[in-house]
């Protein structure tokens, strides 16, 4: 994970600069993520691009018995289009980091039929799209790098340094399945930083981008959907909402913790 310092937070940069060598040597992934403050489920509820509640959702980040943690969301429309994505992740360097081992994403359509599964084996550096197994289709395989950064799915971590202002840029690597199975650079960056009116608490609206080179990343940009992570930085659940599409193809939708406004957000 490439970082540029926020002016001022050069302290809580070093440290990251540490634990990122430290986990370099025989690491399956380069990314090192923070270790949440508070663990336990998330209840929300996922809206569409109108603002209506479409359905439930939850995110949880749990403690499992062999010390590891899981990381698990669900979303989407209620009894129709929907997305369930997981994260096991080990803690290293005494406790002080999160290692991703293991991705997954697995959606569903308007009908609720299965569109396969997308898994990421950091340890055995292999990524897999699994068809539906109806279509009679292969599954696709691709070889991780020995120096990858992919992280599809626990960016409510992955970018809680940004909204804690600790940096101002983050890079790291998304894993795709459409077409044939690859690997995208993506650039993480604070969007805005604002007040609620009521001045209870400060929101970070950060965005990220996915590099498909010069020329095909502008001609694309005002095509793709617009992804945003919220957060609450002073509080210990930090994630509040995210924006993104349930699937390649899908419907865009905002997933939003219970007792969180969306109009707050936007």
């Amino acid at each position: 994970m490439r970082v540029v310092p926020s002016p001022g937070n050069r302290a809580p940069l070093l440290m990251l600069s540490v634990l990122l060598l430290a986990g370099v040597a025989g690491a399956e992934s380069e990314l090192l993520l923070p270790v949440p403050k508070s663990f336990g489920v998330v209840p929300a509820s996922t809206y569409d691009e109108k603002g209506r509640r479409v359905g439930d959702a939850h995110l949880a980040v749990e403690r499992l018995e062999n010390g590891r943690v899981r990381l698990i969301g669900q979303s989407g429309y209620e009894g129709a289009a929907r997305n369930i994505v997981s994260a096991e992740l080990e803690l290293v360097n005494d406790g002080t980091a999160l290692r991703l081992l293991s991705q997954s994403s697995a959606s569903f359509d308007q009908s609720g039929r299965p569109l396969g599964k997308l898994s990421i084996d950091h340890q055995g550096r292999e990524g897999r799209c699994a068809p539906p197994q109806e279509s009679g289709d292969d599954v696709r395989t691709k070889e991780l790098p020995d120096r990858e950064r992919l992280a599809n799915v626990p960016v409510n971590l992955l970018f809680l340094p940004l909204a804690r202002g600790d940096m101002d840029e983050v890079e790291f690597q998304v894993f795709l399945c459409r077409g044939k199975p690859r690997i995208i650079d993506a650039k993480a960056s604070v969007a805005r930083r604002v007040k609620t009116e009521d001045g209870i608490r400060d929101i970070v609206e950060v965005q990220y981008d996915l590099d498909f080179g010069p020329m095909l990343s502008r001609l694309a940009r005002p095509f793709m959907p617009k992804v945003a992570v919220w957060f609450d930085p002073e509080n210990a659940d930090a994630w509040l909402a995210h924006r993104m599409p349930l699937f390649a193809k899908g419907p865009t939708v905002m997933v939003v913790r219970t007792g969180i406004a969306p109009e707050l957000l936007e």
